[in-house]
């Protein structure tokens, strides 16, 4: 019989990702049903899933870098955990990696796998806002609690697997929302299999699984939801923040005093944010005030079981993204140069949590990658149309005409027709000298681009938008949308607005803000 590594390699840290995926993949399903706690959305398998997922990027990406140094390896699964994390536990669980890669970043035996542990239930607890008992806080202290005395590799992770098996079981009599439910806690599930992952790879041998339940039938959505006394905060806010720690800390203290399940994860610059609120928009001006958000994801709460339909946007800058979700939407962000990916435009779909979802990608360039999106998340059995809105202005007008009572078919044929009679047009500033349609352009220019082509070259943001208005509105027009970045004048839009009120009296118009990461000025004519 061979003899059990008494250390972890590069290579055990790569099998260990790679089975707690696998194990994560087969058991998704059966964690998302018992999803009760912080908030009943059966999503904490697929939360879990998608954040080792990125951990297993990350260190696969390492090993093909030429990387076989150990510490470094375990510094990539613990960063790539922490850039994919995903919800209130698949957050919590980056920062368990992250406690965890400090230590073993000294040492791979025994004893600094135990040490590990503790350090990385401390991080975890210290990371959320109001720790709660029963939950996977639990589950983590008591796995660490089990193994402390430490000793040889096997027996260690042994025993804290076996520690947080014991305390998983007993997490129904914790937490009364785990109890009336008749099911043990998620998160705390998702790390019980991920334990059991690393006890495989060492041993070679799987352990014995944990029971889901408590003795009851699973819950649905609406029975967990009322069992734990009605609704909560609408919307969950989650992205990723370059800051300083001080800065952080008085956003800790801001957005606890905004919402709930909140949860802040990272250091050295980079942080996961995470919280449950009413007012998604205030969370993330928050973010902006403390640094720089990014990937930032807002999830409505509002139905906690499937809904029947949901609509998903991608959207420029957080005010923007923050209206639509405000109005019922998944939003995704998109920032300039930086597309979303399609995985997570899959991922933005199923966080919608419907059975059919209509999806606006509002940018000609990702038409291709959101048809890819839409057929993979098609096979999952969710149906999907795509509808494909090439600006911000199309998707909101398409927004606007949704309404989820009627047939599906009917529902996407007037969505598409409100965003085919919306023309648009954004202004740009040119990076360097270019040849355009409207002739050339110099550095510093500011371009004004109608459905995609240039068609005005100007030097100031006042003059150009007052010119490409006048030749959309010169084809006719009833309804004026501006939607004017951060760092746009104020008084553009208000100029604009006195423009159009002066000169096409039959015309309304309407400006929204959208925040940091958006173009100068979006304009729809409808």
């Amino acid at each position: 019989m061979p003899r059990a590594p008494q250390t972890l390699d590069a290579e055990a840290v790569r099998s260990w990702c790679a089975g707690a995926l696998e194990a994560l993949g087969r058991e998704r399903a059966e964690i998302d049903a018992i999803n009760v706690y912080p908030v009943a959305d059966g999503d904490t398998g697929t939360n879990l899933y998608l954040t080792v997922e990125s951990a297993a990027k990350a260190v696969d990406a390492a090993f093909a870098d030429g990387t076989s140094d150990v510490a470094e390896v375990i510094r990539a699964m613990a960063h790539g955990a922490l850039l994919g994390a995903r919800g209130n536990s698949g957050t919590i669980l980056s920062q368990l990696l992250r406690g965890m890669a400090a230590v073993l970043a000294e040492g791979r035996d025994g004893d600094h796998l135990a040490r590990a542990l503790g350090d990385a239930a401390d991080a975890a607890r210290q990371a959320v806002a109001h720790p709660v008992e029963g939950t996977v806080l639990t589950v983590a202290g008591a796995a660490a609690e089990a193994c402390a005395g430490g000793g040889e590799l096997v027996t260690v992770a042994t025993a804290a697997y076996e520690g947080a098996r014991t305390a998983l079981e007993r997490t129904p009599g914790q937490l009364d929302v785990l109890r009336r439910a008749g099911v043990v806690d998620a998160g705390g599930r998702g790390l019980v299999t991920v334990l059991g992952a690393l006890v495989e790879t060492l041993t070679g041998e799987a352990p014995v699984r944990p029971a889901s339940r408590a003795g009851r039938p699973l819950p649905d959505a609406a029975t967990a939801c009322a069992a734990e006394g009605g609704p909560g905060p609408a919307y969950e806010v989650i992205y990723l923040l370059e800051a300083g720690d001080a800065a952080v800390e008085r956003l800790r203290a801001r957005l606890d005093e905004l919402g709930e399940s909140l949860v802040v994860v990272g250091g050295d610059g980079l942080w996961n944010v995470h919280v449950h609120v009413d007012d998604a928009g205030a969370a993330v001006e928050a973010g902006v005030e403390a640094g720089r958000p990014y990937r930032i994801r807002i999830t409505h709460f509002e139905v906690r079981e499937p809904a029947r339909r949901a609509v998903v946007a991608v959207l420029p800058g957080e005010g923007l993204a923050g209206l639509c979700a405000e109005a019922g939407a998944t939003t995704l962000l998109a920032r300039p140069g930086q597309p979303p990916a399609g995985e997570e435009l899959a991922d933005a779909i199923r966080r919608a949590h419907a059975r059919e979802v209509v999806l606006l990608p509002n940018d000609t360039e990702l038409r291709h990658v959101a048809a890819a999106a839409a057929e993979q998340v098609r096979a999952e059995g969710i149906r999907v149309a795509l509808i494909p809105t090439r600006a911000a202005v199309q998707g909101i007008a398409a927004l606007a005409v949704h309404e989820p009572d009627r047939r599906f078919d009917e529902d996407v044929v007037a969505m598409t027709a409100a965003a085919g009679a919306t023309r648009y047009a954004e202004l740009a500033v040119a990076e360097r000298q270019s040849f355009t349609s409207a002739g050339v352009c110099q550095a510093g220019d500011v371009l004004g681009l109608i459905e995609g082509d240039v068609a005005v070259i100007g030097h100031d943001l006042t003059t150009t938008a007052r010119t490409v208005l006048d030749r959309m509105l010169s084809a006719g027009g009833e309804l004026v949308t501006l939607i004017v970045a951060a760092d746009t004048p104020a008084e553009l839009a208000e100029t604009l607005e006195r423009h159009v009120r002066a000169t096409y009296l039959a015309v309304d118009t309407t400006t929204y803000h959208a925040g940091e990461g958006a173009p100068p000025l979006l304009i729809g004519v409808e």
